[in-house]
Formats: structure tokens, sequence, C-alpha cells
């Protein structure tokens, strides 16, 4: 990287991306949500803590992305 700061129409396509990414990472979350409470009221205990870890896991690159998002526009 040169250092220097992104102009707006730079950062629009950027942002567009990042949204885009944070969208399927909420819908795969409200999907692993459905199964694991479908799993759960089915009688699978088993299932709690490896969706618990995906969960996690799809938490920390939602806020890994916003991180980026803020130290973007520090620049």
């Amino acid at each position: 990287m040169n250092g220097r700061p992104y102009s707006r129409a730079q950062k629009m396509p950027i942002v567009f991306g990042i949204l885009s990414i944070v969208l399927v990472i909420v819908i795969l979350q409200l999907w692993l949500l459905s199964a694991t409470m479908n799993a759960f009221l089915a009688g699978e205990q088993t299932v709690i803590v490896p969706a618990a870890i995906g969960s996690l896991l799809c938490l920390g690159l939602n806020c890994g992305l916003l991180f980026y998002l803020y130290r973007m526009e520090r620049r």
C-alpha cells in the first residue's frame, strides 16, 4: 500500500462489497440458528457446541470487517 487515503469513489465499491459479505454472513447465522433449534427440539444436543462455535466465527468475521472499515476511514 502506498499510504494515500482512498477517494470517495474508491471507498464506495469497497463498502458495498463488505456490506454484501456481511449480509451473506447474517443470513448464514439465521440459517444456523434455525437448524440448531430444529435439531435441539428434536432431541439432538450434540449440535449445540459446534453451532455456537460457528456462530462465534461468523461474529468474528463481521467484527473484523467492521474494524477494517474503521481503519480505512481513519486513513
